[in-house]
């Protein structure tokens, strides 16, 4: 006869003879001397010990993410003094543990919608990982309960309670959260010692979030589980058969002795006030369980309080540090949960469109998940391209940076050699067949080219961008943002001349600062200029005549305007035009021009800004025209800087694309290389930099060679970004080099010479030069420089030896021979191989000081990337460059404009002549984008359409809906 038994009748000789008065508050059982109590399972003492290893794990991922912190948050609504001891014993337990608690009390008014929004925001914060909505909503309208509960994320929901956990639950998935109390009570019966597999349980209670959670958890803990509600008939009888007797039914005490089977492990989860003359407060603490009479019987029980309470709380600790370390875990991961679309190239290679409508993109949505973004950082334009919140960079500001590689190219020739087609091989090469994190950065092409003569720039054969389509048309409107942002600086310009000239000081003060309602004051803007001015007041009233006169009027020189309107297509007659022609205008007109919108300041601006505040400063410092005294006059003069801003907030997210063969491709700005920097954006790149990894490869292009482009990357971009790019490739084809080694012209669409379809060793010797002065600009600024030769049908094995001979004789780390247009990121591999072993090698350094004179950062980049001997100044330049360097501008650094097509000044010179004198015609300063423009010769920022444009062929097909005719 077992102890526990003996101990049972011992009870019962005790009990009165009508059982029926048994719990009723008649009988009291007192153990004797030779009575054993049961095993207190003590809460409090379980729960320091979890608390405790919390500690240890929230430590070990702050030593690897010394700047993380595991997040919780808890919301309240309305302000009861119970809810609120709760959360006080919860902040308390976070803090003690190293988690950042919040707590968010709501008052009694809000509304259901407004207390859903909150959660929403709550959701979408990365420093919150867990959410605690308290209950009961204490409010004074209708709130569905169940729905706010829901509304938590089921990622931060670490009380357990969203329907998908409780789901999870149900069907033995415990990786989710599971409901906090419940588990506790689970913990509890672990450390009681006994058994659950094969155990007989009994749950009291059926709630949501005790009883039916409860009963889940002990059948995955593989007990046999019977659950008792109020409709249980003969619940004595059942309670009396469990091993492990669960009780969370509301009621004080209901549960006695007789009840309990000897030996069993009783859980009390009920807490409730009871009346108790005896104790100071007038009351006392009572679980569900009779405790005297039941400690009589078990083996082990749960004490009230100290028991299941320490728990619940331990347990939502529990799930919020492993909510933090998920969190943590995506912020360390090395690889991405990454899945590559399947190439089947088809010989022979079809055309770009039929080759792009061949593959079906993932959902972008997918994409975004697969390489480590969260749904609210991600805004979909239908399914295959989104826009990516700046917020990304902040949430994985802990994360290590990848490897940061720059693809240029040799001197271009009129049939291009493939540049973004070899970007796009590379990075399919690297994700899709080495495995690696890589992401793609590309500018956005203008529709200028597009529906011209050059066509798209999504690459091209099967390594391109898809769909590329909305690639080349549209895309998310960037362009367009630009265009009506500069548009719209561009009439407040011409505006104000004309209100200034029409007006006198006092009539156009009051007009700028106006009475409503019979207040007067300045706007945000407007404070700025009076503090640029010097004038230190607010009130618009206190101004003297002579301070009107100098805060109303600009003074702008009409001479010295250098802002022009824009529009996204080639219309060659816009080149020059004249405004104000209209009687309206008072004779007031003037010769202007238009430039393409990619050529537009603005746009060099949205590549360059850092974040958001950054980028309304550079629209601030904008420089528009100058006065009649030779002072600079900016966009905030104007008092356009919050508009211009509030037109380009969603222009600076980076756009999400693919590639065909599924891996990320970043594309933002893009802004034109001869005339600004030729550079997709900076906040792509610092986003697919975080994305990657500290293993991965952001891979992104310089416009055209290596002259223009990849010198503007690193004097103008690195300067401004701070980064330091790891390697360089360099594009080259066999049909370019034998171009600049003096082989016949070329026309798009033309057959080719011979020259070009033979073998030609000779020629292609003579071209090589071109290709070194290349090799050497990436040399110079500590680069190690990986020639990527893009093979052609034409070309020979012997032509490829000969120039991969020669590079790596000219310092190039290695020399590859490319495939990717007719095999995909197969045809990079060995691409992939050389990049990853050459980012290991950089010793990047740039070519000058911000403190040398212009004139001599010219010279330094003219004799360094061109071959040149000097720069020369034509008078007008001469008298531009006193003029800005007078107006503060000198320590900036210089943006050379210049012909893509030669390394001179002159595109009919190919080769790599040298010691050649390089003319600067004038100069201009682009003071937001944050450098100085020297033109070297006449460059159109307007280009003009051919005889035979592309818009011949571009048609839709109203029955499919494709767009026919595009490449």
């Amino acid at each position: 006869m077992s102890a526990q038994y003996q101990r049972f009748l011992k009870v019962l000789e005790k009990w009165p003879a009508d059982k029926s008065k048994v719990g009723s508050g008649d009988f009291e059982t007192k153990p004797t001397e030779n009575m054993s109590v049961a095993k207190l399972i003590s809460g409090t003492q379980v729960a320091n010990e979890i608390r405790e290893t919390l500690k240890r794990k929230v430590f070990d991922i702050q030593r690897d993410l010394p700047n993380f912190a595991p997040g919780l948050c808890i919301v309240q609504v309305g302000g009861r003094e119970d809810s609120n001891v709760y959360i006080r014993m919860k902040i308390k337990a976070a803090k003690e543990i190293g988690i950042a608690a919040q707590h968010v009390q709501l008052p009694r008014t809000i509304t259901e919608i407004e207390l859903l929004d909150k959660i929403n925001n709550l959701n979408n914060d990365p420093s919150v990982h867990g959410i605690i909505v308290q209950m009961p909503l204490d409010s004074d309208t209708k709130i569905d309960s169940h729905k706010v509960t829901d509304a938590v994320h089921p990622d931060k929901d670490v009380d357990g309670l969203h329907t998908m956990n409780e789901g999870r639950v149900s069907i033995g998935d415990l990786g989710g959260f599971m409901p906090c109390t419940p588990w506790g009570c689970i913990e509890l019966i672990k450390r009681s010692g006994i058994q659950m597999a094969g155990a007989r349980a009994v749950v009291l209670g059926r709630s949501k979030i005790v009883g039916t959670p409860a009963s889940e958890l002990l059948k995955w803990h593989n007990a046999t589980v019977t659950v008792c509600h109020s409709k249980t008939k003969n619940i004595d009888e059942v309670c009396r058969t469990a091993d492990i007797l669960v009780v969370g039914i509301g009621v004080p005490e209901m549960v006695k002795g007789s009840w309990v089977k000897p030996g069993a492990v009783v859980i009390d989860c009920g807490i409730n006030v009871k009346k108790d003359p005896t104790k100071k407060s007038g009351t006392r603490l009572v679980g569900d369980v009779d405790f005297e009479e039941a400690k009589l019987i078990a083996s082990a029980i749960t004490p009230v309080p100290g028991g299941v309470g320490p728990m619940t709380v331990a347990m939502l600790m529990e799930n919020t540090v492993r909510s933090a370390s998920r969190a943590a875990a995506n912020l360390l991961k090395k690889v991405w949960d990454f899945a590559p679309l399947v190439l089947r190239p088809a010989r022979p290679v079809p055309s770009d469109i039929v080759i792009a409508r061949s593959q079906t993109p993932k959902d972008i949505s997918m994409l975004a998940q697969e390489i480590g973004l969260l749904g609210n950082e991600v805004s979909l334009y239908g399914n295959k391209k989104a826009k990516i919140s700046l917020n990304a960079i902040n949430r994985l500001k802990a994360r290590g940076d990848g490897a940061y590689v720059v693809v240029a190219g040799i001197t271009p020739t009129p049939l291009g050699e493939g540049k973004s087609t070899t970007l796009i091989g590379l990075v399919q090469a690297l994700t899709a067949h080495r495995q690696r994190n890589a992401v793609a950065c590309l500018r956005q092409p203008s529709q200028g080219p597009t529906f011209g003569i050059k066509g798209g720039a999504a690459g091209g054969g099967y390594a391109q961008v898809i769909p590329m389509e909305e690639f080349n048309l549209h895309l998310t409107g960037d362009i367009h943002a630009v265009t009506a942002a500069n548009n719209l600086l561009a009439a407040q310009l011409d505006t104000r001349i004309f209100h200034e000239k029409t007006q006198s000081d006092k009539a156009l003060y009051d007009r700028l600062v106006p009475r409503i309602k019979g207040e007067r004051k300045f706007s945000k803007i407007q404070l700025r200029r009076l503090q640029k001015l010097g004038i230190n007041k607010t009130d618009p009233d206190a101004l003297t005549p002579e301070e009107f006169g100098k805060f109303a009027r600009l003074d702008i020189d009409p001479a010295t305007i250098m802002w022009e309107r824009v529009v996204d297509i080639n219309d060659r007659y816009l080149r020059q035009i004249t405004i104000g022609q209209s009687s309206t205008e008072k004779g007031f007109s003037r010769t202007a021009s238009y430039s393409i919108s990619v050529a537009s300041e603005i746009m060099a601006v949205l590549a360059l800004a850092k974040s958001l505040d950054d980028m309304k400063n550079r629209l601030a410092n904008m420089v528009v025209a100058f006065d009649r005294k030779g002072g600079p006059v900016t966009a905030d003069d104007l008092g356009a800087t919050g508009a211009l801003t509030v037109l380009l907030k969603d222009a600076l997210e980076p756009n999400l694309m693919q590639t065909l063969e599924g891996t990320p491709v970043l594309v933002h700005a893009g802004p034109f290389a001869n005339i600004a920097h030729g550079c997709s954006s900076i906040v792509a790149d610092e986003i697919a930099l975080k994305l990657v990894g500290d293993e991965g490869f952001v891979c992104t292009e310089a416009g055209f060679g290596s002259d223009i482009g990849m010198e503007k990357f690193c004097n103008i971009k690195c300067r401004s970004s701070g980064r330091k790019p790891n390697a360089m490739v360099l594009v080259a084809t066999v049909r370019a080099l034998k171009m600049h080694g003096g082989g016949a012209p070329v026309t798009p669409g033309a057959p080719l010479n011979k020259q070009y379809t033979e073998e030609n060793l000779e020629l292609l010797e003579k071209g090589l030069p071109n290709l070194l002065q290349h090799i050497s600009n990436g040399n110079a600024f500590g680069l190690p420089v990986v020639v990527a030769i893009n093979s052609h049908s034409h070309d020979t094995p012997a032509e490829h030896q000969l120039v991969k001979a020669a590079a790596l004789k000219a310092g190039a780390y290695a020399a590859v021979v490319c495939s990717h247009w007719s095999d995909g990121g197969a045809g990079a591999t060995e691409l992939a191989d050389a990049v990853i072993k050459a980012c290991e090698k950089s010793s990047f350094k740039l070519l000058y000081g911000n403190e040398m004179p212009l004139l001599d950062k010219m010279n330094k980049i003219a004799q360094t990337m061109y071959g040149a001997a000097k720069v020369e100044l034509t008078p007008t330049a001469q008298h531009d460059l006193e003029k800005l360097t007078k107006a503060g501008f000198g320590n900036l650094p210089i943006c050379m404009s210049k012909t893509s097509g030669s390394l001179t000044g002159d595109a009919a010179i190919k080769g790599a002549p040298k010691g050649f004198t390089l003319t600067v015609n004038n100069m201009y300063v682009s003071a937001g984008a944050g450098f100085v423009v020297a033109m070297c010769g006449e460059i159109s920022k307007m280009p003009g359409l051919p005889t035979r444009p592309s818009i011949y062929d571009i048609d839709l097909n109203t029955e499919t809906g494709e767009i026919e005719g595009l490449f």
